[in-house]
């Protein structure tokens, strides 16, 4: 974890100074995929927490949506790019560096909505952990939703691979031991030059991040998957609209993300 900090530190200084478009973000684009929009629905008003923020730009959307945004992360130097944004725009936004672990015993209170999304469980050892903390945080009636890679897309070789080609490299049911990956620049730029020598992971099943859920309090009221990548990966292809899927002429068809809207009873 401290090793994956140390690399979230160096990642937010180079996605936000080059390998993000922050520029179209400042002049008004909003950072939230439409059917995330769609499966929400409208935040004015709303109470949000947004775990694993980054440098912010999501959370940021949020609160140009209506929304009162609270950002989580675990990178010291992304929760102060998120500050400086929030002052620079003049965008109502509290932002807490905290893993998501530690949370209850920095943060208060409860919110409408639990947001998270785009590459987030890979760098929590337990799912279950993570499940009672997201309930922690869900006001009675309120809701939870995260949009993420789908498990089997992680078992899948990212090296070595072309469009189309699938081969078994990892686990898809949680492990203890973290896998161990040689750091090449980031997800935004492979080529970028970062010190961290290492990135550390962990595989969290379908079923058991609902179980996480289901187990911690929330109802399930809807779990949808995508033929679709938010980013890129070798055994894909760009797509027009900006994500990443699989040819044309492959032969079947895989889930590539999954989204989960949850609701805590009143």
């Amino acid at each position: 974890m401290a090793s994956n900090r140390a690399l979230w530190d160096e990642w937010t200084t180079l996605h936000s100074t080059s390998a993000y478009d922050v520029a179209s973000f400042k002049a008004g684009r909003n950072r939230i995929a439409a059917h995330e929009l769609e499966e929400i629905g409208d935040v004015s008003g709303l109470s949000l927490l947004h775990l694993q923020c980054h440098f912010g730009l999501e959370t940021l959307s949020w609160a140009r949506l209506g929304a009162t945004v609270t950002g989580v992360d675990f990178s010291p130097r992304a929760i102060d790019v998120a500050r400086a944004l929030a002052d620079e725009l003049a965008i109502p936004a509290r932002f807490v560096e905290s893993d998501v672990y530690r949370l209850p015993e920095v943060l208060d209170g409860t919110f409408d909505l639990v947001y998270t999304a785009n590459g987030v469980l890979g760098w929590l050892p337990d799912v279950g952990r993570w499940g009672e903390v997201v309930a922690r945080f869900v006001r009675p009636g309120g809701r939870f939703y995260i949009l993420e890679a789908h498990p089997v897309v992680q078992v899948m070789a990212d090296e070595g691979v072309g469009p189309g080609e699938l081969r078994l490299a990892y686990p898809y049911w949680e492990h203890a031991d973290p896998i161990a990956v040689s750091t090449q620049g980031s997800y935004a730029d492979r080529s970028a030059h970062v010190e961290t020598p290492m990135e550390y992971g962990w595989d969290h099943a379908l079923g058991e991040i609902v179980t996480a859920l289901a187990g911690a309090g929330l109802r399930i009221e809807q779990l949808r998957e995508y033929p679709f990548l938010n980013w890129e990966a070798s055994f894909l292809v760009p797509a027009p609209d900006g994500t990443y899927r699989l040819p044309a002429d492959a032969a079947g068809e895989l889930p590539l993300m999954f989204s989960i809207l949850a609701t805590k009873p009143g």
